[in-house]
């Protein structure tokens, strides 16, 4: 009896992409050239600007564009695109940490940043109001402290998420539901093997949105601290939206 194997239907950016990248190659957007606003290609294509978004940042990350906050994006020379792996020689050990490795680029990848984002607003909000209700004085004072070491910072380096996913683990973990816990900690774990994440974080994410962010925060644990579930629910859906925000903002108009 033949197994029958799963079947991965590319997600709706990967397809956008695909379609600019065929476009940059066909010569219709031609090395140098900008192209057009994100609010128009969106329409023309008939997607939402967060898909777009994530297309034009896998564009970028393969070669073929360059994106210029402030400016546009810029069709770049073909010689510049992102070369293909290697292949290398690996022990068994070796090999199967790759795997694992690949396993997770690849659902990273999959899920884009803005599917990783849904991940979270879905489950993190319910974290926050378990943690109000049954986080012990231990897990507070931790919380607490991811905050304060975050606060100290006045931006993070590109793609450095420590103290910003020490914080939400920390509320995952207090929140009194392994599962859950388990959740946010892999999600968090997407998010670092994401490039697109990455390349987001650094166009996006300055010391104004780092600062908007601790301020979420802020409302975050007040609630906790007092115990209100409802309010640390809401805080956190606040937050977890004022992300998709920031990071869907315009490129240029």
């Amino acid at each position: 009896m033949s197994s029958v194997q799963a079947v991965s239907v590319p997600r709706l950016y990967r397809l956008i992409a695909d379609q600019i990248a065929s476009k940059i190659a066909a010569g219709e957007f031609r090395p140098g050239a900008r192209l057009p606003a994100e609010r128009e290609l969106a329409e023309q294509l008939n997607v939402a600007r967060s898909t777009l978004r994530e297309a034009l940042i896998a564009l970028e990350i393969g070669g073929y564009v360059e994106v210029r906050v402030g400016a546009g994006v810029f069709v770049l020379d073909a010689n510049r695109r992102a070369p293909a792996a290697a292949g290398l020689e690996r022990s068994d050990e070796a090999a199967l940490q790759a795997s694992a490795r690949m396993d997770l680029l690849a659902a990273a990848r999959d899920a884009g940043p803005f599917g990783l984002l849904d991940v979270r607003a879905l489950v993190e909000p319910e974290c926050a109001a378990l943690a109000a209700q049954n986080a012990q004085p231990e897990q507070v004072a931790h919380i607490i402290e991811m905050h304060r070491r975050m606060d100290l910072e006045q931006s993070p380096e590109a793609g450095d998420f420590v103290h910003d996913r020490a914080f939400h683990q920390a509320i995952g973990a207090a929140c009194g539901n392994p599962g859950l816990a388990s959740v946010v900690t892999h999600v968090w774990d997407l998010y670092e093997a994401s490039a697109m994440y990455r390349q987001l974080d650094k166009h996006f994410v300055d010391a104004v949105a780092w600062r908007a962010a601790i301020r979420e925060h802020d409302r975050i644990v007040a609630a906790i601290v007092a115990k209100d579930p409802i309010r640390a629910r809401h805080a956190m859906s606040l937050h977890l939206s004022g992300i998709s925000s920031r990071l869907s903002g315009d490129i240029s108009e």
